[in-house]
């Protein structure tokens, strides 16, 4: 009998990266997160190495009561309270360097950037894939000609290779986009208020670490060389440098607990990713109608009633997915509007748009992927349907210009 409280995607087809993205993969970015603080500071002399080691061994999913820390979230308003709680218990006597100086939200926002970088990993293949198969089916069909249509109505001949290239433009767009978003990623460490104050240590703590025995039981002080500040270095953005290069993102100008760019932005690569999706799909659909028939899925869905049938399911699904993340990605902009140095709500309120805009975005490259590949078109059809004969004009040089961009 399946968790009465699981929701495992039964009404939602149209997702795709649930391990990049569900609640496992998301502790997991939680307790990188953490163990990445903790080894920056290391690095820097501000924590022992042991402590690293302590802690990056304690940070095992496994080890952590996911439907716990679910329920114990709600009490602090977000889930890094609790898994901190936890997370120092499981690092024993190296407990108290978890989470040191940061603020919850530092912690949240960098795990998000790590789950939406993991996720665009596999969403830029698929994308990848899609516009290699469109530069094949727009070099084989460059002069095969069809019916333009606008405003739903025969306009003048076309050429299919042509909206072959045309959907391989969006799709190349889109990937840009989500590949530059994927590289501006930035980790968050900005402390309680977005001063970086706690990463401050006193003047003779700077001056002197202490890497003694006393102060860090099970280290010598040949073992533990921290690194050396440059002179004149302020140790808060260097920590947060080290933090950042820790976990493969990129080092912010600023704390963002209230600048939300990064998160806008990806937002609308995502959005525009699922409309550039979607025009693929719009047009598959009107295509592999009946009564059109230039076009059919390679694997169509059945019907419960009628067998006959052979529905183009990837594109529906596609087109469910563009419907939907606007919609999303607009919560994201709002969220921009968030008072003071850290906000209450507008925070909050990015965390599940974003990752269901990451879910369906994948789901849509998944599905196109699948799509595109298997694709069959029907250049009989295409001339059958022709009502009006004529030149297709630089419809092929169109193509050949469009296929030597990349």
């Amino acid at each position: 009998m399946a968790d009465p409280d699981a929701d495992l995607g039964l009404l939602s087809p149209m997702r795709g990266a649930a391990g990049e993205t569900g609640d496992v993969a998301v502790l997991r970015a939680l307790l990188d997160a953490e163990v990445a603080l903790t080894r920056a500071q290391a690095a820097l002399g501000r924590a022992p190495r042991e402590a690293a080691e302590a802690v990056a061994g304690a940070a095992r999913v496994a080890a952590f009561d996911l439907p716990g820390l679910v329920a114990r979230a709600r009490s602090g308003g977000n889930p890094v309270i609790p898994l901190v709680e936890d997370l120092r218990a499981a690092a024993g006597p190296y407990g108290a360097h978890v989470h040191r100086g940061a603020t919850s939200q530092d912690i949240l926002d960098t795990a998000l950037m790590l789950v939406a970088h993991r996720t665009l990993g596999p969403v830029l293949a698929d994308l990848d894939r899609v516009a290699g198969d469109f530069a094949g089916l727009a070099a084989a069909h460059r002069d095969t000609v069809m019916a333009a249509r606008t405003l739903t109505q025969q306009a003048v001949p076309t050429t299919f290779g042509l909206k072959a290239a045309g959907w391989r433009r969006l799709v190349l767009d889109a990937r840009d986009r989500l590949r530059a978003a994927r590289d501006s990623l930035p980790a968050q460490l900005g402390g309680a208020a977005g001063t970086l104050a706690a990463f401050h240590p006193d003047t003779s703590e700077a001056a002197h670490p202490d890497t003694s025995e006393a102060a860090h039981p099970g280290t010598s002080e040949a073992a533990f060389r921290p690194e050396r500040p440059a002179p004149g270095e302020d140790p808060g953005l260097r920590l947060g440098a080290r933090f950042a290069a820790e976990l493969g993102l990129a080092e912010p100008v600023l704390p963002w607990h209230v600048l939300r760019t990064p998160v806008a932005d990806l937002g609308g690569a995502l959005a525009f990713a699922s409309g550039a999706l979607g025009k693929l799909a719009a047009d598959v659909l009107v295509l592999s109608r009946t009564e059109v028939g230039e076009l059919s899925e390679g694997v169509g869905g059945g019907s419960s009633s009628m067998p006959h049938k052979h529905n183009p399911v990837r594109a529906t699904m596609i087109a469910a997915a563009a419907r939907q993340v606007p919609a999303l990605a607009a919560v994201l902009y709002a969220s921009l509007a968030a008072e003071d140095e850290r906000p209450s709500g507008a925070w909050h309120a990015e965390w599940q748009p974003l990752r269901e805009c990451l879910r369906l975005v994948a789901g849509a490259a998944r599905d196109a992927a699948e799509l595109v590949a298997g694709l069959r078109v029907h250049p009989e059809r295409m001339r059958a349907n022709l009502t009006l004969s004529g030149s297709t004009g630089s419809a092929r040089a169109l193509v050949e210009r469009a296929l030597k961009e990349d």
